[in-house]
Parts: structure tokens; C-alpha cells; sequence
């Protein structure tokens, strides 16, 4: 068999010259870049905007310093007062003993609202509705006032006689009057982010830890509950950041918190200012402190995600110091 081949036809209107392919692009001279300078891209609005911020906020610093308005005196005076520093103990007291009970009782009404029973599920979600509904001063009076409503409570038989029973009046003061209405006010909103938590986990982590036959209980334990901290944890300390602002409210009840001590303080001596500088700085202390505890809290559960947290703050700061005292050749 003879195999012939052709040129192949040049196109139509066309010569059977190939065209010329293009000339390739010059290599770019590294010494020429090399001597280009660098021009940085401008932005004349964003430090407009930076300077005028700055100057607020130094009129305001100024303001503060030289208006006699603000009486620092009387601040000094009263800051660490005996007074003051009882009262700050009472709002930690009250804080403390209202998460401890709100996220208690809020875990278990996020566990019946997760429930497959209908029953549970509905009354958790009719606790929700009602406690996340009525504002909290009007729960604090209502608790403070169960002795109005109920002279008598006792044991015995459902809608039967009872064995015993005992008068309410002694049964709560104003401290646990307040610490009550305080948890299940703060167990409401603890529920929901708990549940939301929870909820939040793949599901693929429940079926294969039910395909490897670990427990139930386990699962929530060692597998669940370790990755919903992640998406718990932001929320929830909001909530008690929250609630330790929202101790002030139990002046209603004559409680002797930082708010109410304050007020005492500037109804007798007319200096109102400088008293409510007092608990506002306090204020920003406490939950100065909450917050440094959840960063820790939250990196402590990070760990799963990384496996190489990044540096505390007193971390970064022994590090820049280090870098600042060593020499060039690298030794201090």
C-alpha cells in the first residue's frame, strides 16, 4: 500500500505562506525594577476621619480633666470606700449565685426542649416564653411579694390533705428573693443557648459516635458538649456580663448592691456625679475581668481547631520585649 501526502492547502484568498508567529515580549530588567520606588496607595479620607476622631475624643479626655463638674475629689474620696467595696462584694454575690442557678436549671431546660417527649418539650418552651417575656424588676417584685400570694405552703397528697405545712413570709428574704428571681430569669436565655449550642453540632458526630457504640451519655460528655462549648461559650458570657449589670436592679428590694450603695451615698451628700463615676468605673472592672476570663475560657476550648493557639497577650508582650533587649547578633 502506497501511503501519499499533501501539503495541506494554503486558505482561500490566501498565500501558502505560514504567518508569522508573534515576536516573544522582552525579559523585564531586574535593575530597572530594582530602582522603581514603591508609592503606597492614598487614602485622604480614612485620616481625615482618624484625625477628627482623635480630636473628639482629646476634647473629651480634656473635658474630663479640667471640668470641676466631674469632682474627682469626691471620686478619690469614695472609690475604695468601705462602703463601695461592701457593696461590690454584694454584686459579685448576687452574680455568682444567679449564673450558678440560671445555667443549672437552663441546662435542664434545654435538655427538655431537645427531649423526644412532647410533654417536656412544650413546658420548657412555655418556661421560655413566659420568663423571657416579663421584664426582670417585675419578677424581682413578684418574688419579693410570694407571702402575699401564698400565706402557707405544704407537703402531702396532690389535691389530697397535706402532712405539713409552713408559713412564707420567713421562707425568702430580699437576698433569696433576689438570687431566685435572678436564676430563673437568667435559666431562660441560658436554655436557649445552650439548645442553640447543641444544635449546632454536625450530626454526623452522634452517628458515627452511636456506629462506634459509645453511650449515650459519653457522647454528650466526651463529644457533643466539647464543640458546642465553642458556639455556647461567646453567648453565654455575654449573658453573665449581663447579669452583673443587671444586679442593679434589686435596689428596688433595698439590697445593699453597688448601685443602690451609690445612691445611699449621693442622696445624703448631694453629689451625684461623681458617685455614679464611681460604680460606672467599677462596672467596667468587673466585667474587664469577665471578659480576660472568657478569652482564656474560649482558648482552652479552641484546641481542637488549632494546633497551635495563638499567643496570649503576655505572651506577645514577653516576645516583643525579648526582641527589643537582644542584640543583632541575637544575644541579649
Amino acid at each position: 500500500m502506497t501511503v501519499r501526502t499533501e501539503a495541506p492547502s494554503s486558505p482561500p484568498g490566501g498565500s501558502a505562506e505560514a504567518a508569522p508567529a508573534p515576536a516573544p515580549a522582552p525579559a523585564p530588567d531586574l535593575d530597572e525594577l530594582a530602582g522603581l520606588r514603591t508609592v503606597p496607595a492614598r487614602h485622604p479620607w480614612r485620616w481625615a476621619a482618624g484625625i477628627a476622631a482623635l480630636v473628639v475624643l482629646a476634647q473629651f479626655a480634656h473635658g474630663l480633666a479640667t471640668n470641676p463638674g466631674w469632682d474627682w475629689p469626691t471620686f478619690r474620696a469614695y472609690f475604695t470606700a468601705d462602703t463601695i467595696l461592701r457593696a461590690i462584694g454584694r454584686t459579685i454575690e448576687l452574680t455568682a449565685y444567679g449564673t450558678a442557678l440560671g445555667f443549672v436549671l437552663g441546662a435542664g431546660v434545654a435538655a427538655m426542649r431537645l427531649s423526644r417527649s412532647a410533654v417536656l418539650r412544650s413546658i420548657a418552651w412555655a418556661y421560655v416564653w413566659v420568663f423571657r417575656s416579663i421584664p426582670l424588676i417585675v419578677q424581682l417584685v413578684f418574688w419579693f411579694n410570694l407571702s402575699y400570694l401564698y400565706k402557707r405552703f405544704g407537703f402531702g397528697i396532690p389535691f389530697g390533705p397535706t402532712f405539713g405545712d409552713f408559713e412564707t413570709v420567713g421562707l425568702l428574704g430580699a437576698l433569696g428573693a433576689a438570687v431566685l428571681g435572678l436564676g430563673l430569669h437568667q435559666a431562660a436565655f441560658a436554655a436557649e443557648i445552650i439548645r442553640g449550642g447543641i444544635i449546632a453540632v454536625d450530626a454526623g458526630q452522634r452517628e458515627a459516635a452511636a456506629a462506634l457504640g459509645i453511650p449515650r451519655l459519653r457522647q454528650a460528655r466526651r463529644i457533643v458538649l466539647p464543640q458546642a462549648m465553642r458556639g455556647i461559650l461567646p453567648a453565654a458570657a455575654n449573658e453573665v456580663i449581663s447579669l452583673l449589670k443587671g444586679t442593679s436592679v434589686v435596689y428596688v428590694m433595698a439590697i445593699g448592691e453597688l448601685f443602690y450603695q451609690t445612691q445611699v451615698i449621693y442622696g445624703r451628700t448631694g453629689r451625684v456625679v461623681p458617685l455614679l463615676m464611681v460604680a460606672t468605673v467599677w462596672y467596667v472592672v468587673l466585667t474587664t475581668v469577665l471578659s480576660i476570663g472568657q478569652y482564656y475560657v474560649e482558648r482552652h476550648f479552641a484546641r481542637g481547631t488549632r494546633r497551635n493557639p495563638p499567643p496570649t497577650p503576655p505572651q506577645r508582650l514577653r516576645a516583643f520585649l525579648r526582641t527589643r533587649t537582644s542584640t543583632p547578633g541575637g544575644t541579649p
